[in-house]
């Protein structure tokens, strides 16, 4: 357990005060106009012990938006609300990532009047979580000029992560949102440039990391990815191919970390040959996040076995603000509830 409580080096640039991350948790929280709020400011400021938070998912611009006040990082007015909470942490001594989000097909015109867009138009079957009345649609198809237009808003939503004082971005490329539309096959079926094969299929990540990198650094960029589709997404076993090739492409680039986004790490895909985490670490040779419903124990044996480099723990820590006092007191947890997404603790 003493190796999750010494700081851990990932860059020049950052050192964390322990392995430990808190994980993107989606609260639903925001003000008028998608507007951080005091009570979030105290919310992460409550957790700053955490050797780095991933704030809860961060839409780039207003169609990125799939759940109810979600807060955003595009408007003057999101940008002075983060920097309540970016300042919050760092009076802790705590540092923060801002998680950029578009999810894609995973929207509904109730939120800002348009179509959704995606790689292909795919619709997904089901309702929306926390507003069940509300199906999902039909998504519309990018035009190429319009996935060059997505790039450079990444690429600005970072810049304005770090003009409200972020000490950096993770791309959220995962979950069955808008990235990871791209990156499999039950999603993607376009046969232009961004389509068909493993090469460009991998594009559109790979030119918005390319892009937040320049715009920023890459020292402070993290990646979230799912290999294995669980969640908004079925599998293909044609999608290790663009895995492999996508993750060759990222040990080119400098990047702070690679971040698995998975509810359940003993989850195993054949296509992978087992667990995505282990997948991950076979194919890419930067630093690892692991997460998954992992105790302070099983991720200390997970790193002592080279498994991967950090933990970031999620519900947990909605439940237990003081989580790392406790885990150095051997003292018990509090047990999650859904009950407690009500109110930011």
């Amino acid at each position: 357990m003493d190796t999750l409580f010494q700081p851990y080096r990932l860059n020049a640039s950052l050192t964390l005060a322990n392995r430990f991350m808190m994980a993107p948790l989606t609260r639903c929280m925001a003000g008028p106009g998608l507007v951080p709020t005091e009570q979030m400011a105290a919310y992460y400021g409550r957790r700053a012990d955490i050797g780095l938070i991933i704030s809860e998912a961060t839409i780039i611009r207003p169609d990125g938006q799939g759940y109810p006040n979600t807060p955003g990082l595009y408007s003057a007015e999101q940008i002075e609300g983060w920097k309540k909470v970016t300042s919050a942490v760092h009076a802790k001594g705590g540092k923060i990532f801002a998680q950029l989000w578009h999810v894609g097909r995973v929207s509904h015109s109730f939120f800002h009047g348009q179509q959704p867009v995606a790689p292909s138009a795919i619709g997904l079957e089901g309702t929306l979580p926390r507003m069940r009345d509300l199906s999902y649609p039909v998504p519309r198809a990018l035009e190429v000029a319009e996935i060059a237009e997505l790039v450079e808003q990444y690429a600005q939503a970072a810049a304005n992560a770090m003009e409200a004082g972020f000490d950096g971005v993770e791309i959220h490329g995962a979950n069955g949102y808008l990235i990871d539309q791209f990156l499999h096959h039950a999603s993607n079926l376009r046969d232009d440039q961004y389509g068909q094969t493993p090469e460009n299929m991998s594009r559109f990540a790979l030119d918005v990391v390319d892009a937040v990198n320049a715009r920023i650094g890459g020292d402070r960029v993290g990646l979230r990815l799912s290999p294995g589709a669980y969640a908004h997404m079925e599998g293909d076993t044609r999608d290790r191919g663009v895995f492999d090739y996508l993750l060759g492409e990222l040990n080119k680039r400098t990047l702070a970390y690679v971040h698995l986004g998975i509810f359940d790490d003993s989850l195993t895909f054949d296509y992978l040959g087992g667990r995505a985490s282990d997948y991950l670490r076979e194919q890419y040779d930067g630093h690892l996040v692991g997460v998954g419903n992992y105790s302070a124990e099983t991720a200390a044996e997970a790193i002592k076995a080279d498994r991967f480099d950090l933990i970031a723990i999620g519900r947990p820590l909605i439940a237990n603000p003081d989580y790392l006092a406790r885990v150095k007191k051997s003292e018990p947890l509090v047990p999650y509830s859904d009950t407690m997404l009500a109110e930011l603790v």
